[in-house]
C-alpha cells in the first residue's frame, strides 16, 4: 500500500526533475549568452550604419552646396554695384568671393552626363 502511495509521487518528482532540468540547462545558456547580446547591442548603438552616413553626409553637402548658391548671387550684387563705382561693395565682392573660394574644395564634383 505505501508503495502504491509512492508510485505517483516518484513519477511526478520524475517529471519536475525533467522539466527543471530543462529550465536550469536554458537558463545557464541565457546566462552564458547575455554578455555577448549586451556586447553585440552596444556596438550597435555605439555605430553609424553606413547609410545613416551617408544620410548625413548627404546633408552637409547640400547645406553647403546652398551656402554656395547664397554667396554667388550677393557675389554678383556687389561685383554689379562695384562696376559702378562703389568701393565698399569691391571689398565684399572681395570677402564673398574669397568665402566661396573656401567652400569650393569641400562639394563634390557631379559625375558627368553622357
Amino acid at each position: 500500500m505505501l508503495d502504491a502511495m509512492r508510485a505517483p509521487l516518484l513519477l511526478a518528482l520524475a517529471a519536475a526533475s525533467l522539466i527543471l532540468s530543462g529550465c536550469i540547462v536554458k537558463t545557464a545558456a541565457n546566462v552564458v549568452t547575455a554578455p555577448v547580446r549586451v556586447g553585440a547591442e552596444a556596438v550597435d548603438l555605439a555605430t553609424t550604419s553606413q547609410s545613416e552616413a551617408d544620410e548625413a553626409r548627404g546633408r552637409e553637402i547640400r547645406k553647403r552646396e546652398e551656402r554656395l548658391g547664397k554667396l554667388e548671387r550677393e557675389y554678383r550684387e556687389e561685383q554689379q554695384q562695384c562696376d559702378e563705382g562703389d568701393r565698399s561693395a569691391c571689398r565684399d565682392a572681395e570677402a564673398i568671393y574669397a568665402e566661396i573660394q573656401e567652400i569650393l574644395p569641400t562639394i563634390p564634383a557631379e559625375p558627368e552626363r553622357g
